[in-house]
């Protein structure tokens, strides 16, 4: 046993927000509370939250999550779950790496031993698609994801989906399988176009098709395409994702490990999943503390179909990636899609504290990119 004795946060480029929890005994251990473009709102929290936690058992982790949960009296939301995220991953990795074991070992042990991935190619507004997709299959992965469309209008004429067609015939005839996001700035009337025409290009899947909030469009959707829905990543708890599973309108659930709570809900959001037969995708476009949570998760569980990975994702600039603040990188190489399970203790990652704590001072919030129409008008990025 041992007391938490600090919990200390730390904004990195080019977007990330890393936990360090520490033990009265000296033992640490390291999470990620990332939330893209909110990074201000989530330290508040773990300031409010470290002066409450500190003195309590460091091993007793679904304890401090029920306090999180229950003592809070208003729940959930993005903010409030990534901060949570951050300080429960670090409890999971401090309690490991103690016990002298991977993550996967405490969630009941792993069922596999190499990871399914794919990377992101293209951007915000995707173009030199044929480009990307060859570099990416040099590297080693045979399935990559690229958003649908730049921004659209409610209604936006037919021939702006026209690109994203020819996109995805351009990396399926590249051997590839590709992911189409539709990133939710899709409106319902564009997104019953485009699933229909996408449909016979057999896409691995479309993520967010709309926006989470529509689930009566969802459900209406996911009834008339042959296409796997996958969605999750703007879903904070095994209560946002309840009705989904009951009204049988996803495929593939993508629940980010940053977002949801950390490690703890990850894993019971991926058992109610097994029960409804709805594959495991978690989102993760951001760092390597995330990644290797997500893995250690994936390894022990059943429904697991494949894992995003941030490398050289186009948020990743000013020469900062997955792998900068790492020093074991080779763990993540990948060969034919896959990466090997991490088999050392904890997340199984050799976090550079020296590099994090020197590239933290004054380094800069991450500010969200948007899209503005022809008319001035605020449209989803």
């Amino acid at each position: 046993m041992g007391k938490i004795a600090s919990i200390e946060y730390f904004r990195v480029p080019p977007r990330w927000l890393f936990v360090k929890i520490t033990d009265d005994a000296g033992n640490h251990g390291w999470g990620e509370a990332s939330l893209e473009g909110h990074t201000q709102a989530v330290e508040g929290c773990l300031d409010a939250w470290a002066a409450q936690y500190k003195g309590m058992e460091a091993d007793q982790i679904e304890h401090i999550w029920q306090k999180s949960w229950r003592m809070s009296f208003y729940r959930g939301g993005p903010v409030f779950m990534s901060a949570l995220a951050g300080i429960d991953i670090a409890l999971w990795d401090l309690k490991a790496k103690k016990l002298g074991v991977p993550i996967y070992e405490l969630l009941g042990g792993k069922v596999r031993d190499k990871m399914k991935v794919y990377a992101w190619i293209g951007g915000d507004r995707p173009s030199d698609i044929e480009t990307q997709a060859l570099a990416r299959r040099s590297q080693g992965f045979t399935a990559v994801k690229m958003n649908a469309t730049e921004d659209l209008g409610w209604l936006d004429s037919p021939s702006s989906l026209d690109s994203c067609i020819e996109r995805v015939k351009a990396v399926k005839a590249l051997g590839l399988d590709a992911g189409v996001d539709f990133h939710g700035r899709v409106h319902k009337p564009m997104a019953k176009q485009l699933a229909a025409l996408l449909a016979p290009h057999r896409p691995m899947f479309i993520e967010e098709p709309l926006l989470s909030e529509h689930i009566e469009g969802i459900k209406a959707l996911s009834q008339v395409t042959t296409v796997p829905i996958a969605l999750g990543e703007r879903l904070h708890s095994r209560w946002d994702v309840k009705p989904f599973l009951e009204a049988a309108c996803v495929d593939i659930l993508q629940p980010d490990i940053c977002h949801i709570g950390g490690i703890s809900e990850l894993r019971r959001v991926a058992a109610m999943a097994e029960a409804y037969d709805v594959a495991i995708a978690p989102h993760c476009p951001l760092g390597p503390i995330a990644l290797a949570a997500n893995l250690q998760v994936d390894a022990a569980t059943p429904n697991f179909a494949i894992q995003e990975m941030s490398l050289g994702i186009h948020y990743n600039t000013g020469g900062y990636d997955l792998l900068s603040y790492i020093k074991n990188p080779e763990i993540w190489d990948v060969k034919d899609g896959y990466i090997n399970m991490m088999t050392g203790p904890g997340l199984g990652i050799e976090v550079n504290e020296e590099r994090i704590r020197e590239l933290s001072k004054d380094a800069e919030p991450w500010v969200s990119p948007g899209f503005i129409g022809p008319g001035g008008e605020w449209r989803e990025w």
